[in-house]
Order: C-alpha cells, then structure tokens, then sequence
C-alpha cells in the first residue's frame, strides 16, 4: 500500500479533470500559438482560455495574467523586475525572514547588485506586524513582498492591510500566493496588491508551470528576453499543455473552494484534537490557532526530533521543520524567526492535507503518530 500522503504542501497530484484537459494539446493539437493557421490558432484559443480561468479564480482581467514556469520564476520576475523597473524612484524592498527561499534568494541576490533589503521579523505564531512595514518604508522604498500564507505553519499575513500602507506610501505590493491559491479566497482586488504569484503544483496542475497577477498598467521589465510572448512580458514559446493543465486546475479550484474550505478544514482539526488527546502538552502547535490554512497543521511533539518520529513511520509521507546532524538540531528559517526553542522545535512535523485526504488517513495517521511517539519516548 502507498503511504499516507500529508504533504499536500510539498506539492498536489494532478486532479484527473487536470491530465484529461491537458491530453489532447501532448497528441493532436501541437501547433504552435503563435503561428497563424488552424493549428496554431487552435492552440492559442486554448491559451487564451486557460488565462481566462486562471484570472477568474484571482477576480483580475485575463490580460493581466502570464503564464510562467512556476511560483520560483515569477517571484524572480517581480523582484528583479521591480529593482530594474523603478531604480529610478528607490533601492529598497521590504520583506519578511519567513520568506519562502524563491523570494529570499532573489533578495540575496539584488542586494549583492546593491538594492537594501529589510527582512521584518515576525511574532510567535509566524504573523507579520503591518505596524512594522509603515515603520520599514523610506522613501527610497519601491517593493513590499509578504506571501499570503506560509508554507510552514500556514499562517495567513494580513496582504490587505498591509497593501493599503503600501498605497498611502506610493509602493508596489506583491504577494507570493503559492500555498494560498486553491485553499482560500485570493481575490486580488480584497487583497490590494500589485503582483500575485501561483505555483501550478500547489494547486493540482503539473510542476513546471505557473502564472503571475500584474496589474494593468504597471511596466515591469521582463525576466525572459525573446520574442513577444505573453504580451510581451515573458518570451519563450507558450507551453500549451501546461497552460492547459493550470487553466483546469485553477476552475476547478475555484468551484472547489466552499467545499474544500470546509471539508479539509474540518479533517485538519479532527486530527489536531485526536492528537492533542492522546499526547496533551506533548504536542505544540507552530503557527497561529485561527490565522492558518484550513489544511495545514504543524506542530512540535515534544521529547522527540520530528525526523526520527518520522522515520519510525515509513506509512506516512509527511515533512519537518527541523533536521538533526551531529547531534545538533537546526530549526528551520521560519521557526527561528517564529523563536521557537530548539528543545521544542526539534519535534516539528508538517501534516498538510488535501483534495483527497479521507477520514481513514486522519485516524490511521493518529494511531502511527502516537504510537511511534510512544516508542521513541521510552528509547
């Protein structure tokens, strides 16, 4: 038998409704978009319509979504864009230490090109402090980038409110949406930002593909020269079938939500009271109570390293926020910004759910947690 999969924040399968969409642009609709007879208009209405869904899961305007190879590049896109775009105005962006490593290494990188980098911290349960942003901005500030939610702990930022300081300052807003898009609502209109980035694979369409919200308007020079693909804004010819895919996982996660908000949500919290009554105050919640993903539980089991409980349990496919080497625990960059203590945080577990997590992976995974933590315990 396979594994439990609870590392739905890892990455999603492809939703069948996905593979089946994308199988005819692999065998028989293979003209290029941007060729004018019947194939290549063919595949560019596929391309059109694939955008057109993408951008009525993000309440924008089609022509204001590109297609992209993932959350990485267009992070990359912005940041880079953004510090190349605007140098005349500024030379500092705002971000966060919780950053997923597509935003923080992008930062690394400019600030090596010379642009100032502030990375706010954050409090207890991973939460950003708005009041900080207002406090970090100068006027040589030209980018705010604070993602939606964490890929860790799954804690939710507050991106309207801090969108709305960014616009009484005249700054660009992004948000890196990868593990929010799909889970919960990312209207981008509510969440007043300037840039939205989606990774394809968080929100079961194939890895390799993605797509990045740019306001109508806003000039940002492209990552990728060539020719003028996607308006202009990224060349490269258009990857059709992916398109395809991420256009079909996006309607359908979009008539997905209700259900998924409630479904998954209510599956998640079953299994953090299962937990809590056979462990107590041996198990630590990471993140905060309310604020979170409703598929996203991460929690320290005290007296154990999260690896080894683990590995104890080969039934269960599930991540760490912590790794032991030498007989030392290093925390991940999220948790230490969040001060977890080492002793704490070295049982960190990642237990993400998804689309097709049952009730009988919510009670078989309890009986293996509490049974391997109970062994390894009295070792």
């Amino acid at each position: 038998m396979q594994p439990i999969y609870l590392d739905y924040n890892a990455t999603t399968p492809v939703d069948p409704a996905v593979a089946e969409a994308m199988q005819p642009y692999m065998v028989t609709h293979y003209g290029n978009p941007s060729s004018a007879h019947s194939y290549g208009r063919t595949a560019k209405d596929a391309v059109e319509h694939a955008r057109a869904r993408a951008a009525d899961l993000l309440g924008s305007t089609a022509d204001e979504v590109i297609f992209t190879s993932g959350g990485t590049e267009s992070n990359n896109t912005v940041l880079k864009g953004v510090a190349y775009t605007y140098r005349h105005k500024g030379d500092h962006i705002v971000t966060s230490q919780i950053e997923h490593p597509a935003i923080l290494n992008p930062c690394a990188f400019l600030e090596r090109q010379g642009v100032r980098v502030t990375y706010l911290p954050v409090d207890h349960m991973g939460m950003v402090d708005p009041d900080d942003v207002r406090r970090a901005l100068t006027a040589q500030t030209i980018l705010i980038s604070i993602m939606h939610a964490n890929n860790e702990t799954g804690t939710i930022q507050p991106i309207a409110e801090i969108s709305r300081i960014a616009r009484e300052h005249g700054v660009l807003m992004h948000t890196d949406a990868a593990q929010s898009v799909g889970k919960i609502p990312a209207s981008v209109a509510e969440l007043g930002v300037d840039f939205l980035s989606i990774a394809g694979h968080k929100v079961y369409a194939p890895k390799g593909i993605g797509a990045l919200y740019i306001r109508a308007g806003l000039p940002l020079e492209p990552l990728m020269h060539g020719a003028g693909h996607e308006g202009g804004r990224r060349a490269g010819t258009e990857n059709v079938s992916f398109d395809v895919g991420l256009g079909k996982a996006c309607e359908v996660a979009k008539a997905d939500l209700a259900r998924y908000q409630r479904v998954v949500g209510a599956l998640r919290d079953l299994l953090e009271q299962q937990l809590q009554k056979h462990l107590g105050d041996r198990m630590v919640l990471n993140g905060h109570p309310q604020q979170r993903l409703p598929n996203t539980l991460n929690v320290n089991f005290r007296g154990v390293v999260g690896a080894e409980l683990l590995e104890k349990i080969p039934e269960l496919a599930a991540s760490t926020g912590s790794a032991c080497h030498s007989g030392e625990v290093a925390l991940s960059s999220v948790l230490r910004a969040m001060h977890v203590p080492p002793e704490v945080g070295m049982g960190a577990v990642r237990l993400s759910l998804g689309r097709y997590t049952t009730g009988e992976d919510v009670e078989r995974t309890v009986e293996l947690v509490v049974r391997a933590h109970a062994g390894l315990s009295s070792a």
